[in-house]
């Protein structure tokens, strides 16, 4: 290690996937103590401070500081406050999603269900792998494979950002007066409101993974339950 590369401390900030992990859930019991933990520890490194810092910043000292941000300890209501005033956040900001239920769907490999839509009886298979559905958002994911090739293919349009990401075989898929050659590993991300859809099937079979992301539960019946 030399003097241009200092090591990287618990406070240094994380980027990519690691700013993303988070400690290992723990029973239910104290959930309160760890959801203000999660909060308070996400925020002061947002401002990039050290836990000494901040615990100078709100007046208490690092060791009980270095407890909330454990677990340890139960925050009183009183350093509730002085942590919102340090950083700058209305106290409901430590509680967030604390007390909301998080969904999941797990689709075994071949379990999902078959969904017969146009160009079903030529080739074009679309699996539903699963849908998430919240007050400001739904999710739906599809794997969808054609094996024959066909002179007509469907189109869709719907709210919603799409995200394509190829598996197997190669096509050409157009997006409004665009068109892209994908080939396995790449990913095409478009908006729903321009029509898409596959133009020309290079090299059969042919799998992508679709995943679409609707505003709202308004936005999401799209045609065919592609994409």
């Amino acid at each position: 290690m030399t003097r241009d590369q200092p090591e990287r401390g618990e406070d240094a900030p994380r980027e990519g996937p690691a700013a993303r992990e988070v400690a290992v859930p723990a029973p239910r019991e104290g959930w309160l103590e760890r959801a203000i933990a999660t909060r308070v520890r996400e925020l002061r490194r947002r401002e990039g401070l050290t836990v000494a810092e901040m615990a100078a910043r709100v007046g208490v000292s690092k060791a009980t500081l270095s407890k909330i941000e454990n677990a340890h300890i139960s925050c009183s209501l009183t350093v509730l406050a002085r942590l919102a005033a340090a950083l700058d956040v209305p106290v409901t900001s430590f509680f967030r999603g604390a007390d909301t239920p998080r969904e999941a769907v797990h689709t075994p490999a071949g379990a999902g269900a078959r969904i017969v839509a146009r160009g079903t009886r030529v080739g074009h298979d679309y699996n539903i792998l699963g849908g998430l559905r919240g007050p400001h958002q739904r999710m739906e994911a599809h794997l969808v494979t054609l094996s024959e090739r066909s002179e007509v293919f469907p189109l869709f349009q719907h709210p919603g950002t799409e995200l394509i990401y190829m598996l197997e075989g190669s096509m050409v898929y157009g997006h409004g007066d665009a068109s892209y050659t994908l080939h396995p590993g790449d990913a095409l991300q478009l908006d729903g409101e321009g029509v898409h859809g596959p133009q020309e099937l290079l090299s059969l079979p042919i799998r992508f993974l679709s995943v679409v992301a609707h505003e709202n539960a308004r936005d999401s019946g799209h045609d065919n339950g592609h994409a």
